[in-house]
């Protein structure tokens, strides 16, 4: 394990409850990248802006992410 690894590992068991830790949430720092365009798609950021923070052009971002969008199908 790398000493990110091992660092991020402690830094979930301190921030996170037990059944949080337990489940996939955050299991890697990359993993906040999908949870930040997730929640700037549900907060109504517009597309485009969300696009340009991630990197992605428009189709992309909602092709990947088009289910995780609240209210939506």
């Amino acid at each position: 394990m790398s000493a990110i690894e091992s660092v991020w590992r402690q830094a979930r068991t301190l921030a996170l409850t037990p059944a949080q830790v337990a489940s996939p949430l955050g299991a890697t720092p990359y993993a906040l990248r999908h949870a930040a365009v997730t929640l700037w798609l549900n907060g109504r950021v517009p597309a485009p802006e969300v696009a340009d923070r991630a990197g992605h052009s428009v189709k992309v971002l909602l092709d990947i992410y088009a289910g995780c969008l609240d209210g939506e199908s």
